[in-house]
C-alpha cells in the first residue's frame, strides 16, 4: 500500500498550530520573549523546507537532458560521486534567493534529535548551534540575528522536544518559482507570519504595539505614498518590518519589480531587531536595517541615505528619547524639538532623510496637530509655510489596541507645488481628510478601516495631489469629510492642522422620494387645525359632564 501524502494545512490549521505551541510555553517564558522563541523555530523549519524543494529543482537538473547538465559544462550525466557535492553547493541555493542550511542546520535533524533518534548534544544545543551555522553562511543575515536561547535551560527538553514535534505539522506552499528562483512567502507562510506577529502583539498590549502597527492603516500609508520600483524606502522605526512588507507588496501588484526596491530600516530593541529579520526573510525581502539596534536619533545608521519614501510609525509623545543631547542639530530645519516631546523630532528627523521630491506618511497622537507648547506650534508654522505639509487624515478611534491616544497621519512632501512629481498644482494648499467615523469593528474592543474606506480616503487624495492613471477621479471638496484649504486661512487658524476645524460637517442626505416643502408644511397645518377642533370639542364635553355633578 502506498505512503499517504501528508495533508497540506490551510491557514486556519497553521494558525492554530502556531498558536497551541505558543501554549507549551506559557509558564517557562513570558509572552515578550516566546514569541521570539517560536518565531525562531518557524524560521528554522521555513529556510529549511525551502532549500529541500530547490534542492528537489536542482536534482531534476541532474537528470539526462536536465537544465542544470549544461549550464555546469556535463556532456552527459555527471559522475554519481559529483552528485551530492553539487547538491551541496551554496551558491546554487543563494544565487536563486534561498537560504543555504548545512546538513547539521536542518530541520529534519533538530526533529531527529527531538524524536530521541539522536544522543548528545542537548536538543537545546543543537537548535542554538542551527542557528549559529545559518547566520554564518548565509551573509544576508547579520550575526546575532537568529535567537539563540534554546540551550539556557529555561524551557525544559521535554517541552522543547514537544514543541518541535508540533511544529513539525507545518507545511509550506511552494517557494520555488519554475524557474529556480526564489517566489518569496508571500502568501501561505507570509499571512500565517503576520497572524502570529499581531498575536503576539494583542498578547502583549502596550508593549506589543512597538513592533506592530495594524494593517489597515499600513496598508493606508502605503496606498497615499504609492512606492515604485527603483525607489528607496526607508523606515526609522522598523519595528517588525511591516511597512516593508505592504510596500513590496504595492509595487508588486502595481507592476513593478518587488526586487528592485532598496530597503532601509532601523531599530532600537534587540529582539524586535531580530524579529524584523526574520520577518523580511520570510517574505523574501533583502533589507539594510544596520549594523545592529539602534537609536535613530543618537546613532543614525542611514546618516547619507536620502530616501524617496519614508514612512513610520514611531512610539507616540515619547519624553525619553535623548532631546536634551540634541539641542544642536543640523536635522532641526523647523526648529528644535521640545525636550518632553519627540513628535517633531521625529518628523524632521525623516525630513532629513528626504531625496529631491521624496514623500512621508508618518502616524503620529492627535496632539502634534494643535500643540503650542515646547515651540511645537513654531515647528509646525514653519512646515506649512515651507509648503512641506500635503494632507492631514484624521483616523478614527480603536485601531491602535497598543494605545487608546487618537492618532493621525501626517503626508509631507519635499518641494511640493514646485519641482514634486508627487503633488502637482497645489502650492499654498493643504488637504484635510476627516475619517473618524470610519471603521468597522472586528472585536469587542478594536476597529480596522475596510477596504472601501481606504479606497476612499487614497483615491480622494490621488485625485487631490493631480495623479495620473486610469481611475482617478477629479478632485472636489466633501462637507464633512475632505477640503482643499489655502495658506492664507491656515495663517488664520494659526497652523492648527486638526482637520474637523476645516472640513464643516456633512450635508444630510437628500431623499429623492421625500414630499415637497411646501405641500408637507401645508399638510401639517391642515392637520394641526383639526386637533384644534377636536380638542376644543372635547373640552365643551368635559364641562358639560362636570356641570352635571
Amino acid at each position: 500500500m502506498p505512503p499517504r501524502k501528508k495533508k497540506e494545512a490551510k491557514p486556519e490549521d497553521m494558525k492554530s498550530i502556531l498558536w497551541k505551541s505558543a501554549d507549551k510555553l506559557r509558564g517557562s517564558l513570558d509572552a515578550a520573549e516566546y514569541k521570539h522563541f517560536v518565531l525562531g523555530l518557524v524560521f528554522l523549519k521555513y529556510v529549511s523546507a525551502a532549500m529541500e524543494e530547490k534542492r528537489a529543482h536542482l536534482e531534476e537538473g541532474l537528470r539526462p537532458g536536465g537544465w542544470l547538465l549544461e549550464e555546469l559544462g556535463f556532456d552527459g550525466e555527471p559522475p554519481a560521486s559529483a552528485i551530492p557535492q553539487i547538491l551541496e553547493d551554496r551558491e546554487l541555493y543563494t544565487g536563486a534567493g534561498i537560504f543555504y542550511v548545512p546538513p547539521t542546520a536542518r530541520w529534519e535533524t533538530v526533529l531527529e534529535r527531538a524524536k530521541g533518534t539522536l544522543d548528545d548534544p542537548t536538543l537545546g544545543k543543537v537548535i542554538d548551534m542551527a542557528m549559529e551555522t545559518i547566520e554564518k553562511v548565509n551573509t544576508s543575515l547579520k550575526k546575532g540575528t537568529l535567537p539563540q536561547q534554546y540551550n539556557s535551560g529555561r524551557v525544559d527538553e521535554t517541552t522543547l522536544a514537544g514543541l518541535v514535534k508540533l511544529l513539525d505539522r507545518l507545511t509550506f506552499q511552494a517557494q520555488v518559482g519554475e524557474d529556480g528562483q526564489r517566489v518569496g512567502a508571500r502568501d501561505l507562510m507570509g499571512e500565517v507570519y503576520e497572524y502570529f506577529l499581531e498575536q503576539f502583539a494583542l498578547q502583549e498590549g502596550r508593549k506589543g504595539g512597538e513592533y506592530f502597527t495594524p494593517p489597515s492603516v499600513v496598508k493606508l500609508l502605503v496606498e497615499m505614498l504609492e512606492p515604485e520600483e527603483g525607489e528607496r524606502v526607508l523606515d526609522p522605526a522598523c519595528g517588525s518590518g511591516g511597512m516593508f512588507v505592504q510596500a513590496e507588496r504595492f509595487v508588486e501588484t502595481h507592476g513593478g519589480d518587488r526586487m528592485n526596491v532598496g530597503v532601509y530600516g532601523q531599530e532600537r530593541n534587540l529582539t524586535t531587531w531580530r524579529l524584523a529579520h526574520m520577518n523580511l526573510a520570510i517574505h523574501g525581502i533583502e533589507a539594510d536595517l544596520g549594523e545592529g539596534p539602534a537609536d535613530s536619533f543618537r546613532d543614525d545608521q542611514h546618516g547619507d541615505l536620502r530616501a524617496d519614501v519614508v514612512m513610520a510609525n514611531p512610539p507616540f509623545n515619547i519624553s525619553d528619547w535623548g532631546g536634551e543631547l540634541l539641542g544642536v542639530d543640523d536635522r532641526w530645519t523647523y526648529g528644535t524639538p521640545p525636550v518632553g516631546n519627540a513628535n517633531f523630532a521625529w518628523i524632521q528627523h525623516m525630513v532629513s532623510h528626504f531625496a529631491p521630491g521624496g514623500r512621508a506618511g508618518i502616524v503620529l497622537a492627535n496632539g502634534s496637530m494643535s500643540s503650542k507648547s515646547g515651540g511645537e506650534g513654531d515647528i509646525r508654522r514653519a512646515m506649512v509655510e515651507d509648503d512641506l505639509v500635503a494632507c492631514m487624515v484624521a483616523l478614527p478611534g480603536q485601531l491602535f489596541r497598543s494605545t487608546q491616544i487618537p492618532a493621525c497621519l501626517w503626508f509631507l512632501g519635499e518641494g511640493k507645488g514646485r519641482h514634486s512629481k508627487w503633488v502637482r498644482g497645489r502650492k499654498g494648499e493643504v488637504l484635510f481628510i476627516d475619517a473618524r467615523e470610519m471603521g468597522v469593528m472586528s472585536s469587542r474592543t478594536e476597529k480596522v478601516l475596510t477596504d472601501e474606506e481606504l479606497t476612499r480616503i487614497a483615491g480622494t487624495f490621488r485625485a487631490w495631489r493631480g495623479a495620473e492613471g486610469p481611475g482617478v477621479g477629479t478632485y472636489e471638496d466633501v462637507p464633512g469629510f475632505c477640503r482643499s484649504v489655502p495658506l492664507e486661512e491656515l495663517r488664520g487658524h494659526e497652523f492648527v492642522l486638526t482637520p474637523r476645524r476645516y472640513v464643516g460637517t456633512a450635508e444630510p442626505e437628500e431623499d429623492p422620494d421625500a414630499e415637497p416643502v411646501a405641500e408637507r408644511v401645508a399638510r401639517l397645518s391642515k392637520e394641526l387645525f383639526g386637533l384644534f377642533e377636536e380638542s376644543g370639542r372635547l373640552e365643551a364635553v368635559v364641562r358639560e359632564q362636570l356641570g352635571r355633578m
